[in-house]
């Protein structure tokens, strides 16, 4: 929850302060320095430090990663697709700021382990400016609708839109700190990351699903009104993607 002057990354109240954020923090506010973006030098920004250390802290966590698997998509288009057909201000906003957060963590410090290869997680597959632009976009818009959310001014505005503004600048100093003083990889284990992967792809697959099963209504309806064979090819293929994606899916249509 968010509002006010409380900015918190998990889905509760809690700001449990905790060795993990301290470390976090020690090694952000040093990056800042050595790559020559101190805080508050060009707009004041300690406010987005504490952001990035309950951030970084929170990715550890596997609750943040339930948390946020609702919220985030592979693509563009299913992103903007979840946010059109909403009418939730504020689920658009934690779509924007969750999808955001991601691709943050993705460039900066998981570099090319969350973009595509071997093992990564299929979150982000295309070019890393392509990431950077997307990133900033999602911040702004995050930005947009907690205005609307909020009666009065809030921290978390300010911090998303100062994310928007300088986020190369961040990504910068998290690729600096992920290279000089940690890599969260080495901390997450194997089957940490597996879960992630999965996590991801389990809610995509679930939607695609979804989708499947709405079109295999639609075009079986068409079918016992028409007769038509061309329908009948159709949904005998439609049949064998769904079962592909669910084994206890069974239909039989006479020959």
């Amino acid at each position: 929850m968010e509002s006010g002057n409380h900015i918190s990354i998990l889905s509760d109240n809690r700001r449990e302060i905790e060795p993990t954020f301290f470390f976090m923090m020690n090694c952000l506010i040093y990056s800042r320095i050595e790559t020559d973006f101190g805080s508050n030098r060009d707009f004041y920004d300690e406010d987005v430090n504490m952001y990035l250390g309950y951030l970084l802290t929170s990715f550890m966590k596997p609750e943040y990663h339930r948390m946020a698997r609702k919220y985030l998509s592979k693509y563009d288009s299913d992103l903007f697709e979840r946010v059109r057909n909403s009418s939730d201000v504020r689920l658009k906003y934690t779509i924007y700021k969750t999808n955001a957060d991601f691709l943050l963590i993705s460039i900066g410090i998981f570099k090319e382990s969350l973009l595509g290869g071997p093992g990564s997680i299929p979150l982000y597959r295309n070019s890393e400016e392509a990431h950077m632009g997307r990133g900033k976009t999602y911040y702004q818009f995050a930005y947009s609708y907690s205005q609307s959310m909020f009666r009065k001014p809030a921290a978390i505005s300010d911090v998303l839109e100062k994310l928007s503004r300088g986020f190369e600048q961040y990504v910068e100093v998290l690729s600096h700190m992920r290279g000089e003083y940690f890599n969260i990889l080495d901390r997450l284990s194997d089957g940490e990351v597996y879960h992630m992967e999965r996590s991801i792809d389990a809610f995509t697959q679930n939607e695609e699903l979804k989708r499947l099963q709405d079109q295999f209504l639609d075009l079986y309806s068409e079918y016992l009104k028409s007769g038509d064979p061309r329908s009948k090819a159709k949904l005998k293929e439609l049949v064998r993607t769904i079962r592909g994606l669910d084994e206890s899916f069974h239909f039989s249509i006479e020959d």
